[in-house]
């Protein structure tokens, strides 16, 4: 197989890599330019780290926030039902671009044994440059998506984004699919705003990610609305601690807009250790 030099010089470059959900109604999908689409654009995939709020809300640092989805797409959530999108280092390694020729089973496009891990019994981390942070599946932190009920974003805010959905054991394989709560309604008009959203544990820095997307839900009759989002509680082994129904994302080790505390040694997680248990959250409503 060919590579074209753009896609080679991309894979080559792993040291910088991350990952990101790719689906067409994301914001920068094709980079932050919409005048220059860039089909090997890793843009979304870059950690949020000790960033002010107003530059690590929306990826602003690096212009996300005013990059819409190419053709006004749009992320279809079906009510009761699952929606699928691709976590992957570079947008180059997804369908969305060259036809999919260089989207392998993971997210780096490159082959893998099935029980991927790190050296060492019990395991160090995966050593590929810290992309998927975790020593092997059953270690991944897990990832989610929130959603508001806004379609204009500047009106999108951390006690209207509530997470509807989380995956155990992500990000891992480059296919990852979400359940969807049965009661969510439907958005306004011109849609929702939606985030994925993830917080590694351990293995590198204690970065933080959250990724943008127009969203909008299907076959829904739901008349339920959506609860304030509450900010999530550290409850580590003990579920009478845990904090139910409508959470905001994790805000964590930024210079600003922190909302989580967790115990020295400990990260928070979109799961159990924060409140959430696998698959649709249908626990948001009011």
């Amino acid at each position: 197989m060919l590579w074209s030099v753009p896609v080679a010089l991309a894979l080559a470059s792993g040291a910088n890599a991350h990952v990101a959900a790719f689906v067409k109604g994301m914001y920068c999908e094709g980079g932050p330019d919409p005048s220059n689409y860039n089909s090997n654009s890793n843009t979304p995939v870059n950690p949020l780290w000790d960033l002010p709020f107003e530059q690590w809300w929306m990826q602003a640092d690096r212009g996300c926030d005013k990059a819409p989805p190419p053709g006004n797409a749009s992320v279809e959530l079906p009510a009761g039902g699952s929606f699928t999108v691709e976590l992957a280092h570079n947008q180059a390694q997804t369908t969305l671009s060259f036809n999919g020729q260089f989207a392998g089973e993971w997210p780096d496009g490159q082959d893998h044994p099935e029980n991927w891990s790190g050296p060492g019994n019990p395991p160090d981390c995966i050593q590929d440059d810290g992309a998927m942070h975790t020593q092997n599946q059953t270690m991944a932190a897990g990832s989610a998506w929130a959603i508001s009920y806004n379609s204009d974003i500047s009106q999108v805010n951390m006690e209207n984004l509530v997470v509807f959905s989380v995956l155990e054991h992500t990000p891992w394989k480059r296919i990852a699919t979400y359940e969807v709560p049965q009661d969510l309604p439907e958005c306004p008009e011109g849609g929702c705003y939606c985030a994925w959203l993830w917080v590694p544990n351990g293995c590198g820095q204690p970065n933080m990610y959250m990724a943008n997307y127009r969203c909008h839900v299907t076959g829904t009759s739901s008349t339920k609305k959506v609860a304030q989002a509450q900010v999530p509680v550290y409850c580590g082994n003990d579920s009478s601690k845990c904090l139910s129904g409508a959470k905001q994302m994790i805000a964590w080790n930024q210079a600003s807009g922190n909302n989580v505390q967790v115990p020295n040694g400990a990260s928070p997680a979109y799961g159990t250790n924060m409140g959430w248990t696998p698959g649709a959250q249908n626990d948001i409503f009011q």
